[in-house]
């Protein structure tokens, strides 16, 4: 294994651990401000965080705009703003799904994007496999011990969950459509403030909103936007560039089990034996989807 593949694997699961822990930090923060809200102001943050590396990446030699036709204004909005609109509805689904079930939930429903993906490229004649379909009946298996009642019923932040986990997929579908097409740091830039907007403008619709409450859930916040949002994306792009394709697969989809891990942890939450088989299950399709064919 190369030096270059052991520091990107490095950077992958720093990504990872840090993406999980904003699952604890979203609960957290929601016990001062509501979901909107929080979703709003870390979002911005996290557009923030990126101007620095947008302005080295468009000075310095080799800068990926120099290679690209030159995307206009109008171009980066109208990409940016179609992006931050599914950013924004697959964020509030799971903002508001963590209101109703626990970290870990959230993390391992969420990360079923992975074996959504694949499935809703179909739509746009793009190939898959059979372990894509191994994978998804694995992963519905597993949600069905994690989630389903012995009554047949679903708990209500574990369906926000999925419905954010399809639209979380759809988002992944249309950066892969928009990355090659424009500078990637100042995509994320910009969907990230049309997310923040649409956050802010209907949390004033909806919330209450005090200077006293926002800065009760600093803390977590601060993590949400600056960490999970604006450092962690910066080193996935980084990482990815060079990246093994397999080790990518698996230590991102760690990042489910992170997420109950901290909830264990820090919210004191618990998983029943069902509750861990379905998770095992969720996360054995979420690995043979991304990996099969690859090893």
């Amino acid at each position: 294994m190369t030096t270059q593949t052991l520091k990107s694997d490095a950077l992958l699961l720093l990504t990872a651990i840090i993406w999980v822990f904003a699952f604890v930090a979203q609960r957290i923060g929601m016990d001062f401000v509501g979901p909107f809200t929080f979703n709003g102001i870390r979002f911005a943050l996290g557009s923030l965080v990126l101007i620095p590396f947008i302005m080295k990446n468009s000075t310095g030699p080799g800068n990926s705009d120099k290679k690209k036709r030159r995307v206009t204004a109008k171009e980066l909005i109208a990409g940016g703003g179609l992006a931050g609109l599914a950013l924004f509805a697959g964020a509030s689904f799971q903002q508001v799904g963590l209101v109703y079930t626990t970290a870990g939930n959230a993390g391992f429903i969420t990360g079923l994007y992975v074996v959504i993906v694949p499935i809703l490229g179909l739509l746009f004649k793009q190939l898959t496999n059979s372990g894509t379909w191994l994978g998804a009946l694995l992963a519905a298996t597993g949600l069905y011990f994690l989630s389903i009642s012995e009554t047949f019923t679903i708990a209500y932040g574990d369906l926000l969950e999925l419905a954010g986990a399809f639209i979380w997929a759809a988002h992944v579908l249309i950066i892969a459509w928009l990355s090659p097409r424009m500078n990637p740091l100042k995509l994320a830039a910009t969907q990230y403030t049309a997310c923040s907007m649409l956050s802010l403008v209907t949390a004033f619709q909806i919330e209450a909103i005090t200077v006293k409450s926002i800065y009760q859930a600093a803390i977590p916040i601060i993590y949400g936007g600056a960490l999970s949002v604006g450092v962690a994306y910066t080193l996935q792009v980084l990482a990815l560039r060079k990246a093994h394709p397999a080790h990518a697969a698996i230590l991102l989809s760690l990042e489910a089990v992170f997420a109950a891990l901290g909830g264990w942890l820090i919210l004191g939450e618990t998983l029943t034996p069902r509750g861990m088989i379905g998770c095992g299950l969720m996360l054995a399709g979420m690995l043979i989807s991304q990996l099969w064919g690859m090893v």
